[in-house]
Protein backbone atom coordinates (compact mmCIF):
# COMPACT_ATOMS: atom_id res chain seq x y z
CA UNK A 1 0.00 0.00 0.00
CA UNK A 2 1.42 3.18 -0.64
CA UNK A 3 2.60 6.02 1.75
CA UNK A 4 -0.32 8.35 -0.32
CA UNK A 5 -2.79 5.45 0.20
CA UNK A 6 -2.13 5.05 3.92
CA UNK A 7 -2.55 8.90 4.91
CA UNK A 8 -5.86 9.25 2.92
CA UNK A 9 -7.39 6.20 4.86
CA UNK A 10 -6.51 7.02 8.08
CA UNK A 11 -7.46 10.84 7.36
CA UNK A 12 -10.90 9.24 6.14
CA UNK A 13 -10.61 6.82 9.10
CA UNK A 14 -10.21 9.70 11.40
CA UNK A 15 -13.44 11.91 10.07
CA UNK A 16 -15.64 9.06 9.88
CA UNK A 17 -15.05 8.33 13.50
CA UNK A 18 -15.87 12.06 13.82
CA UNK A 19 -18.84 11.14 11.99
CA UNK A 20 -19.86 8.20 14.52
CA UNK A 21 -21.84 10.65 16.40
CA UNK A 22 -23.64 12.15 13.94
CA UNK A 23 -28.01 11.85 13.41
CA UNK A 24 -29.46 10.13 10.64
CA UNK A 25 -28.76 11.35 6.90
CA UNK A 26 -31.60 13.98 6.75
CA UNK A 27 -29.53 16.02 9.72
CA UNK A 28 -26.24 16.01 8.35
CA UNK A 29 -24.63 18.77 7.01
CA UNK A 30 -25.03 18.71 3.48
CA UNK A 31 -22.65 19.73 0.79
CA UNK A 32 -24.81 22.58 -0.88
CA UNK A 33 -22.65 24.98 -1.25
CA UNK A 34 -18.53 25.12 -1.57
CA UNK A 35 -16.07 28.16 -0.79
CA UNK A 36 -12.02 28.64 -1.52
CA UNK A 37 -10.59 25.60 -0.10
CA UNK A 38 -8.75 21.91 -1.00
CA UNK A 39 -11.75 19.94 -1.28
CA UNK A 40 -16.01 20.31 -1.96
CA UNK A 41 -18.29 19.11 0.07
CA UNK A 42 -20.70 16.35 -1.80
CA UNK A 43 -23.63 14.13 -0.10
CA UNK A 44 -23.87 10.53 -2.00
CA UNK A 45 -26.63 8.24 -1.26
CA UNK A 46 -27.76 4.59 -2.22
CA UNK A 47 -30.90 3.50 -2.24
CA UNK A 48 -32.61 0.20 -3.34
CA UNK A 49 -35.82 1.01 -3.95
CA UNK A 50 -37.79 -2.28 -4.35
CA UNK A 51 -39.59 -0.55 -7.49
CA UNK A 52 -41.82 1.72 -5.22
CA UNK A 53 -42.95 -0.55 -3.13
CA UNK A 54 -42.38 -0.59 0.55
CA UNK A 55 -41.72 -2.97 4.02
CA UNK A 56 -45.37 -3.40 4.24
CA UNK A 57 -45.71 -4.14 0.44
CA UNK A 58 -47.88 -1.72 -0.58
CA UNK A 59 -46.65 0.37 -4.11
CA UNK A 60 -46.21 4.11 -3.48
CA UNK A 61 -43.81 6.41 -5.30
CA UNK A 62 -44.41 8.99 -3.93
CA UNK A 63 -43.34 7.48 -0.54
CA UNK A 64 -40.51 6.97 -2.22
CA UNK A 65 -40.15 10.22 -3.48
CA UNK A 66 -40.74 11.31 -0.08
CA UNK A 67 -37.87 9.00 1.22
CA UNK A 68 -35.10 10.26 -0.89
CA UNK A 69 -36.16 14.29 -0.24
CA UNK A 70 -35.55 13.38 2.55
CA UNK A 71 -32.53 12.55 2.13
CA UNK A 72 -30.92 15.81 1.10
CA UNK A 73 -28.29 14.07 -0.99
CA UNK A 74 -26.45 15.90 -4.16
CA UNK A 75 -26.31 12.34 -6.11
CA UNK A 76 -28.58 9.13 -5.30
CA UNK A 77 -27.61 6.08 -6.56
CA UNK A 78 -30.95 3.78 -6.85
CA UNK A 79 -31.41 0.22 -7.72
CA UNK A 80 -34.48 -1.96 -8.38
CA UNK A 81 -35.86 1.07 -10.45
CA UNK A 82 -38.94 -0.03 -12.89
CA UNK A 83 -39.33 1.97 -16.39
CA UNK A 84 -42.46 0.85 -18.22
CA UNK A 85 -41.85 -2.76 -16.58
CA UNK A 86 -45.12 -4.26 -15.32
CA UNK A 87 -47.79 -4.56 -13.40
CA UNK A 88 -45.97 -4.38 -10.08
CA UNK A 89 -45.07 -1.12 -10.35
CA UNK A 90 -48.13 0.14 -12.90
CA UNK A 91 -46.16 0.49 -16.07
CA UNK A 92 -44.65 3.71 -14.90
CA UNK A 93 -40.94 5.48 -15.37
CA UNK A 94 -40.26 5.48 -11.71
CA UNK A 95 -36.66 6.98 -13.09
CA UNK A 96 -38.68 10.06 -14.56
CA UNK A 97 -41.23 10.39 -11.93
CA UNK A 98 -38.76 10.11 -9.39
CA UNK A 99 -36.41 12.92 -10.97
CA UNK A 100 -39.32 15.20 -11.43
CA UNK A 101 -40.77 14.95 -7.95
CA UNK A 102 -36.69 15.98 -6.83
CA UNK A 103 -36.22 18.50 -9.31
CA UNK A 104 -32.64 16.60 -10.52
CA UNK A 105 -31.45 15.11 -13.29
CA UNK A 106 -31.31 11.71 -13.99
CA UNK A 107 -29.18 9.00 -15.92
CA UNK A 108 -30.76 5.44 -16.01
CA UNK A 109 -28.86 2.03 -17.15
CA UNK A 110 -30.97 -0.82 -17.47
CA UNK A 111 -29.68 -4.78 -16.82
CA UNK A 112 -33.02 -5.40 -19.25
CA UNK A 113 -34.90 -4.20 -21.99
CA UNK A 114 -37.32 -6.21 -23.07
CA UNK A 115 -39.94 -5.73 -26.09
CA UNK A 116 -43.14 -4.38 -24.50
CA UNK A 117 -46.53 -6.10 -23.71
CA UNK A 118 -48.50 -4.18 -26.51
CA UNK A 119 -47.17 -3.65 -29.67
CA UNK A 120 -46.46 0.77 -29.65
CA UNK A 121 -45.73 0.86 -25.97
CA UNK A 122 -42.52 1.42 -24.50
CA UNK A 123 -39.86 -1.05 -23.66
CA UNK A 124 -40.14 -2.72 -20.37
CA UNK A 125 -36.57 -2.33 -18.51
CA UNK A 126 -35.12 -2.66 -15.27
CA UNK A 127 -32.12 -1.31 -13.66
CA UNK A 128 -29.95 1.25 -12.28
CA UNK A 129 -30.10 5.25 -11.81
CA UNK A 130 -28.19 8.21 -10.78
CA UNK A 131 -30.36 11.57 -9.30
CA UNK A 132 -28.38 14.18 -9.44
CA UNK A 133 -28.44 18.06 -8.44
CA UNK A 134 -25.19 18.52 -10.30
CA UNK A 135 -24.41 19.18 -13.83
CA UNK A 136 -23.92 15.31 -16.09
CA UNK A 137 -20.98 15.62 -17.70
CA UNK A 138 -21.06 12.10 -19.85
CA UNK A 139 -22.85 8.65 -18.44
CA UNK A 140 -22.65 5.63 -19.52
CA UNK A 141 -23.96 2.06 -18.86
CA UNK A 142 -21.28 -0.92 -18.56
CA UNK A 143 -21.51 -4.59 -18.78
CA UNK A 144 -20.42 -6.48 -15.90
CA UNK A 145 -21.09 -10.19 -15.19
CA UNK A 146 -24.71 -11.39 -14.57
CA UNK A 147 -26.73 -14.24 -14.11
CA UNK A 148 -30.41 -13.76 -15.89
CA UNK A 149 -33.18 -13.55 -13.56
CA UNK A 150 -34.84 -13.63 -16.87
CA UNK A 151 -33.49 -17.01 -18.60
CA UNK A 152 -35.77 -20.34 -17.20
CA UNK A 153 -31.40 -21.76 -17.39
CA UNK A 154 -29.16 -18.97 -17.00
CA UNK A 155 -25.22 -18.73 -17.16
CA UNK A 156 -22.79 -15.99 -16.09
CA UNK A 157 -22.07 -13.93 -19.52
CA UNK A 158 -21.59 -9.79 -19.56
CA UNK A 159 -24.87 -7.90 -19.24
CA UNK A 160 -25.57 -4.23 -18.78
CA UNK A 161 -26.69 -2.31 -15.78
CA UNK A 162 -23.29 -0.99 -14.37
CA UNK A 163 -23.92 2.58 -14.44
CA UNK A 164 -21.43 5.43 -14.47
CA UNK A 165 -22.37 9.16 -14.61
CA UNK A 166 -19.54 11.83 -14.14
CA UNK A 167 -21.32 15.38 -12.66
CA UNK A 168 -19.58 18.48 -12.00
CA UNK A 169 -19.37 19.30 -8.70
CA UNK A 170 -18.82 22.48 -7.70
CA UNK A 171 -16.39 22.64 -10.56
CA UNK A 172 -14.98 19.01 -9.87
CA UNK A 173 -15.55 16.44 -11.91
CA UNK A 174 -16.69 13.33 -9.40
CA UNK A 175 -17.31 9.81 -11.58
CA UNK A 176 -20.21 8.38 -9.86
CA UNK A 177 -20.78 4.38 -10.11
CA UNK A 178 -24.23 2.47 -8.98
CA UNK A 179 -24.12 -1.06 -9.24
CA UNK A 180 -26.56 -4.40 -7.94
CA UNK A 181 -24.59 -7.22 -7.24
CA UNK A 182 -26.11 -10.81 -7.44
CA UNK A 183 -28.24 -11.73 -4.99
CA UNK A 184 -27.76 -15.52 -4.47
CA UNK A 185 -25.89 -17.56 -1.57
CA UNK A 186 -23.17 -19.01 -3.75
CA UNK A 187 -20.45 -16.23 -4.00
CA UNK A 188 -19.36 -16.58 -7.33
CA UNK A 189 -20.96 -14.57 -9.23
CA UNK A 190 -20.66 -11.84 -7.14
CA UNK A 191 -16.99 -12.34 -7.35
CA UNK A 192 -16.70 -11.82 -10.94
CA UNK A 193 -18.80 -8.99 -10.82
CA UNK A 194 -16.18 -7.46 -8.11
CA UNK A 195 -13.07 -7.85 -11.06
CA UNK A 196 -15.57 -6.38 -13.59
CA UNK A 197 -16.03 -3.41 -11.03
CA UNK A 198 -12.30 -3.06 -10.25
CA UNK A 199 -11.02 -3.29 -14.05
CA UNK A 200 -14.32 -0.48 -15.06
CA UNK A 201 -12.94 1.78 -12.59
CA UNK A 202 -9.57 1.01 -13.13
CA UNK A 203 -9.84 1.77 -17.17
CA UNK A 204 -10.55 5.65 -15.99
CA UNK A 205 -7.34 5.94 -14.88
CA UNK A 206 -4.88 7.21 -17.05
CA UNK A 207 -1.42 5.30 -17.97
CA UNK A 208 0.30 6.89 -14.91
CA UNK A 209 -2.20 5.04 -12.44
CA UNK A 210 -3.32 8.85 -11.80
CA UNK A 211 -7.21 8.33 -11.58
CA UNK A 212 -10.46 10.36 -11.40
CA UNK A 213 -12.35 11.24 -7.86
CA UNK A 214 -14.57 7.83 -7.85
CA UNK A 215 -17.74 6.78 -5.87
CA UNK A 216 -19.42 3.78 -6.26
CA UNK A 217 -22.97 3.07 -4.53
CA UNK A 218 -25.24 0.09 -4.33
CA UNK A 219 -26.36 -2.85 -3.50
CA UNK A 220 -23.59 -5.22 -2.98
CA UNK A 221 -25.81 -7.90 -1.47
CA UNK A 222 -22.82 -8.92 1.15
CA UNK A 223 -21.71 -7.76 4.16
CA UNK A 224 -18.16 -5.91 4.60
CA UNK A 225 -16.21 -8.23 5.45
CA UNK A 226 -17.24 -10.78 2.76
CA UNK A 227 -14.51 -12.66 1.30
CA UNK A 228 -16.19 -11.62 -2.25
CA UNK A 229 -15.85 -7.88 -1.59
CA UNK A 230 -12.07 -7.85 -0.25
CA UNK A 231 -10.82 -6.77 -4.15
CA UNK A 232 -12.94 -4.04 -3.59
CA UNK A 233 -11.28 -2.25 -0.45
CA UNK A 234 -7.74 -2.56 -1.74
CA UNK A 235 -8.74 0.92 -3.84
CA UNK A 236 -11.82 2.49 -1.90
CA UNK A 237 -12.20 3.05 1.53
CA UNK A 238 -16.20 1.95 2.42
CA UNK A 239 -18.09 5.34 3.90
CA UNK A 240 -19.34 2.96 6.94
CA UNK A 241 -22.03 4.40 9.22
CA UNK A 242 -21.47 3.71 12.89
CA UNK A 243 -21.42 0.11 14.19
CA UNK A 244 -24.98 -1.05 14.27
CA UNK A 245 -26.78 1.23 11.68
CA UNK A 246 -27.67 -1.68 9.37
CA UNK A 247 -29.97 -1.91 5.80
CA UNK A 248 -31.36 -5.41 5.08
CA UNK A 249 -34.00 -5.97 5.69
CA UNK A 250 -36.23 -2.75 6.75
CA UNK A 251 -38.18 -3.45 9.20
CA UNK A 252 -36.02 -4.84 11.38
CA UNK A 253 -32.84 -5.15 9.60
CA UNK A 254 -29.96 -7.65 10.53
CA UNK A 255 -27.05 -6.60 7.97
CA UNK A 256 -25.44 -3.89 6.09
CA UNK A 257 -25.37 -4.99 1.80
CA UNK A 258 -25.75 -1.08 0.96
CA UNK A 259 -23.02 0.83 0.32
CA UNK A 260 -21.12 4.29 -0.51
CA UNK A 261 -17.31 3.67 -1.09
CA UNK A 262 -14.81 6.39 -2.26
CA UNK A 263 -11.52 6.29 -3.83
CA UNK A 264 -8.09 7.88 -3.08
CA UNK A 265 -9.47 11.86 -2.97
CA UNK A 266 -12.41 11.97 -1.61
CA UNK A 267 -12.69 11.76 2.45
CA UNK A 268 -15.62 10.94 4.37
CA UNK A 269 -16.93 13.13 7.15
CA UNK A 270 -19.67 10.90 7.94
CA UNK A 271 -22.23 8.77 7.35
CA UNK A 272 -25.64 7.14 8.80
CA UNK A 273 -28.86 4.71 7.57
CA UNK A 274 -32.35 6.52 7.81
CA UNK A 275 -35.16 4.59 9.49
CA UNK A 276 -36.97 4.73 6.41
CA UNK A 277 -39.90 2.00 5.35
CA UNK A 278 -40.35 2.80 1.71
CA UNK A 279 -38.43 0.20 0.44
CA UNK A 280 -37.03 -3.46 2.01
CA UNK A 281 -34.13 -1.99 2.02
CA UNK A 282 -32.50 0.93 4.48
CA UNK A 283 -31.37 3.88 2.04
CA UNK A 284 -27.09 5.05 3.60
CA UNK A 285 -26.05 8.44 2.83
CA UNK A 286 -22.56 9.87 3.49
CA UNK A 287 -20.89 12.91 3.39
CA UNK A 288 -17.58 13.58 1.54
CA UNK A 289 -14.77 15.91 1.11
CA UNK A 290 -13.36 15.46 -2.65
CA UNK A 291 -10.61 17.18 -3.16
CA UNK A 292 -9.78 19.40 -5.42
CA UNK A 293 -7.38 19.20 -8.77
CA UNK A 294 -5.57 15.73 -10.21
Amino acid sequence: MSLRRRIVLLLAAGLTAVGAALPAPAALAAGHGAGPGPYVPLRVASYNIAAGTGADRAFDPERTAEALRALDADVIGLQEVDVHWGARSQWRDLAGELARALDMQVYFAPVYSLDPAEEGAPRREFGVAVLTRHRILSAGNHEITRLSTQDPNPVPAPGPGFGEVVVRAHGVPVHVYVTHLDYRGDPSVRRMQVADTRRIMAEDCDRHGRCPRQVLVGDLNATPDAPELAPLWQELTDAAPPAGELTYPAQAPVKRIDYVAVSDGVLVRGAAVSDSLASDHRPVAADLLVRRGR
